[in-house]
């Protein structure tokens, strides 16, 4: 499909409201959109699709307790936004929320940024520094890329979960935290478990209750509902009036199945914002990736078949794998399936995937 100068568009001056110009189907997602972000408990949270509403359902399950959560997906499916919702639904929500990408940090200065440390602790140590996991006391710690901590910290971030403890760096002083803890990745941590990258006791520790994030490929009914409120987004902030977003652009933004996630969707949404003149509102092919349009016919087996069908099958590749759903010897590869497809499947069947384990 050629997503080249697809549109027109008529944009009444001031007019900030985003409809369709030929779909009264694109029309209802405006009013579900409408129904789902104003006012809602989910801020900046936009979607209306049964993956979504299954992860916000458990949010809602967890964000009262002060239980380990860990988040799981790909880039740029929205894993800070959900660790933020837990945090604002919780009993700490008017306390921090304090965020660490594991990621971002170089490895020989997170030890620091994350416990703090003692003036003279090391060469340039001028001053004291308070870390993050004392910051969030009585609030939230976010600790995005999780599977990027380094081995040597593994152990002291353990005690944390577990003892509610620990020393600044250069200090034997115990100090006492009470942290809630939203951990966040789109590895494969059994696996790294598995290859020693990851202890396995600390693995266990935030997988106290494991939320996975759908893929934006795996949620499209959200795609519409997106596209406005990132093209509403970005005009309001460029100072544009974008009435309508035509038809044959919005089927086309559908039918991409969004690689990058909902990250790359903003990107590119924001890119057409920059470049848009009155009358034309489209997208370019050569932003997307050919290779990443849906194609009907690559549907996987597993979603054509009846529900007792997907449950044998299911279940022999759970057994074949001994409860094991991600990775490439995972049920889910050998599905040909997303783990998060299959993890929902297996929520709504209510199979015990744990039970696989005990019987292998």
């Amino acid at each position: 499909m050629n997503l080249t100068d697809v549109s027109d568009l008529d944009v009444p001056a001031g007019n900030s409201r985003f409809t369709s110009d030929t779909s009264n189907s694109a029309n209802k997602a405006l009013h579900q959109e409408e129904e789902i972000r104003p006012g809602s408990d989910f801020a900046g949270i936009v979607g209306q699709s049964l993956a979504l509403r299954e992860v916000l359902d458990l949010v809602d399950m967890v964000a009262p307790s002060d239980s380990t959560v860990l988040l799981l997906g790909e880039t740029g499916t929205g894993k800070e936004l959900i660790a933020r919702a837990i945090h604002d639904r919780s009993r700490r929500k008017n306390r921090t929320l304090v965020k660490v990408n594991c990621a971002a940090i170089p490895s020989g200065l997170l030890e620091s940024e994350l416990f703090g440390h003692e003036r003279g602790a090391f060469t340039g140590a001028i001053t004291q520094k308070i870390g993050r996991v004392e910051l969030a006391d009585q609030g939230s710690l976010f600790l995005d890329e999780i599977g990027d901590i380094p081995l040597e910290l593994q152990s002291k971030l353990l005690r944390v979960l577990q003892e509610r403890e620990f020393e600044r760096l250069g200090s034997t002083r115990t100090k006492k935290v009470d942290v809630r803890v939203v951990a966040a990745t789109h590895r494969d941590l059994e696996q790294m478990m598995v290859e020693k990258q990851l202890r396995s006791d600390l693995y266990y520790r935030l997988n106290v209750f494991p939320i996975s994030i759908p893929p934006l490929r795996e949620r499209p009914e959200d795609i519409p509902l997106l596209v406005r409120h990132f093209a509403e987004q970005f005009a309001q902030r460029m100072n544009k009036a974008i009435d309508a977003i035509p038809f044959a652009t919005m089927e086309a933004l559908t039918r991409y199945s969004w690689p990058g996630n909902i990250r790359e969707l903003q990107n590119v949404i924001e890119r057409a914002v920059v470049v848009y003149e009155k009358g034309d509102f489209s997208v370019k092919k050569s932003w997307l990736s050919r290779e990443c349009f849906h194609n009907e016919s690559a549907t996987p087996r597993l979603l054509k078949r009846s529900a007792t069908e997907d449950r044998e099958m299911i279940g022999a590749a759970l057994a074949q794998t001994r409860g094991r759903v991600s990775g490439p010897s995972g049920a889910a590869a050998k599905l040909g399936i997303p783990p998060s497809t299959l993890e929902s499947k297996i929520r709504s069947m209510h199979i015990n995937k744990y039970s696989f384990k005990a019987s292998a």
